[in-house]
């Protein structure tokens, strides 16, 4: 994982205040997609989509209330972080310690691995009653897009 700073400003973001409800994971998907379309971004909807679901669909299983979606590009347009804010204030494994691969008998915790796994950074912290969790693409320095392999 590279060591980022998840407080840098973005050069352009977008905040979605998403409900309690089994279709957020789904319009937040959704908003994604148009949100990498319009910034002309489309290397990265695959990746991206997957890891902002599998962040949305956390934050609708395990906490009571509604949640946050943000999409941002940091960098100077060299990265895409994507951050999910929700109110509960505990951070998961593996956002508590490092990555750790799942146990194979485990009925979950295989999404947020994969965050760990495709993100170039990824990180999470409390904030106010609840946490942030948040991952970041990157682009190559020759150009286009670049995740983790």
């Amino acid at each position: 994982m590279a060591t980022v700073s998840p407080t840098s400003a973005p050069a352009w973001s977008y905040t979605l205040h998403l409900p309690r409800d089994p279709r957020s994971p789904r319009i937040a998907r959704a908003t994604l997609r148009s949100v990498l379309v319009a910034h002309d971004l489309p290397a990265l909807l695959d990746t991206a989509e997957l890891l902002t679901s599998e962040l949305v669909t956390n934050a609708y299983r395990h906490s009571a209330g509604s949640f946050l979606l943000r999409v941002g590009e940091v960098g100077g347009g060299r990265r895409l972080r994507v951050g999910v804010w929700d109110a509960d204030p505990y951070l998961p494994a593996p956002f508590d310690a490092g990555p750790k691969v799942p146990d194979a008998e485990a009925d979950g915790g295989r999404g947020l691995f994969l965050v760990c796994h495709y993100a170039y950074a990824w990180g999470g912290h409390p904030v106010g009653d609840g946490k942030l969790l948040w991952f970041e693409l990157t682009a190559r320095p020759s150009g286009g897009w670049a995740v983790a392999a």
